[in-house]
């Protein structure tokens, strides 16, 4: 099949290239996002092979059908910048790679936490100057303090293994309980109960209409002061502005962000020459107490082996015109955990 992927990298290539042995594939790579105005670069494909900040609306959708393209695979696991509906539509399916490697973003959440707690870029960066006072990095032991998960499927269950071992009191919010995570100690209880209890809170739910700004005024206003807060989710999930009111306020103590709002326009691109026009983003640099990392935590080797496999073997599975187990039901808008 003749695949347009967009969202490329170097990094992109070389995996995809690597799986495509398997498939033989014509895969043709371009480096812009798939927007309305790059969707022309698709035309005459049957495929577009799409990441996390590619705009799958309505618009792309009838433009990509009018060139002839049927499938949209995706290359991750989540679906929220896809109008499931406007593809139903266009009678085109939709396919993604559901789990690749949970423990990659669990091990990054984890070390979000650490890196934290014990100021580990400040530490490193006096050491660097000469500087080894100790004074400002002063953290708290994990063992023993309560961690509340939210969302519990393939990357929460692996990263309550994680805390388990470290000895932490474990509380989980998830509509579809884990048996798994109740095997290692969490315990399950209303979402209100987990803010209020929780030491550590990390977000592990996919983006949909009920899980957007979860994290919000009023959610904050439920935590204990000093709170530590982790997303690697997506980025919508914590209301930005919220966040940083109870930066200021102290009510959240550490915040650790591997995704944003507003980062289509931002992350997978080297802007270090270029003035940062989001003024939102920028004032979260100004924290002390924030660590961000550029949507990096699916960035491993085993992870982007599993990703290219999957993504390859999904479209080479609809073009046998067999059932493909991963592909996403076009009938509703709402994202599968």
């Amino acid at each position: 099949m003749r695949i347009a992927v967009f969202s490329t990298k170097a990094y992109d290539r070389r995996f995809m290239d690597g799986a495509n042995t398997d498939h033989r594939h014509e895969l043709v790579y371009f480096e812009p996002r798939l927007t309305a105005a790059t969707v022309p670069l698709a035309a005459g494909f049957e495929a577009v092979c799409a990441f996390v900040n590619d705009t799958l609306d309505a618009a792309v959708l009838q433009k990509l059908a009018r060139g002839g393209t049927t499938l949209v695979a995706l290359r991750c696991a989540g679906f929220n910048n896809v109008d499931l509906a406007a593809a139903r539509d266009a009678t085109m399916r939709v396919v993604r790679v559901p789990a690749y490697s949970p423990y990659a973003v669990a091990e990054h959440t984890v070390g979000l936490m650490l890196a934290l707690n014990r100021k580990l870029t400040r530490a490193a960066a006096r050491v660097r100057d000469g500087n080894f006072a100790l004074d400002g990095l002063l953290g708290f032991d994990f063992h023993g303090r309560t961690v509340g998960i939210v969302g519990t499927g393939a990357i929460g269950s692996v990263t309550a293994r994680i805390l388990a071992g470290f000895g932490c009191e474990m509380l989980a919010y998830d509509p579809f309980p884990n048996e798994t995570c109740r095997a290692l100690g969490a315990a399950y209880v209303p979402l209100a109960e987990l803010f209020a209890r929780s030491d550590v809170i990390t977000l592990h739910c996919p983006l949909s209409p009920e899980t957007h700004h979860l994290v919000n005024d009023s959610a904050l206003n439920q935590m204990k002061l000093g709170v530590m807060l982790i997303n690697t989710s997506r980025g919508a999930i914590l209301d930005t502005l919220a966040v940083i009111d109870a930066l200021k306020s102290g009510k959240v103590g550490y915040l650790g962000l591997d995704v944003y709002e507003e980062e289509s326009e931002l992350f997978f691109e080297d802007l270090s020459d270029r003035v940062l026009q989001d003024d939102v983003f920028a004032r979260l640099l100004t924290f002390p107490n924030v660590l961000i990392t550029g949507h990096q935590a699916f960035f491993t080797r085993d992870a982007l082996t599993g990703i290219a496999a999957t993504t390859l073997d999904n479209v080479s599975t609809v073009e046998r015109g067999e059932r493909c187990t991963n592909e996403i039901s076009t009938v509703q808008n709402t994202p599968a955990r």
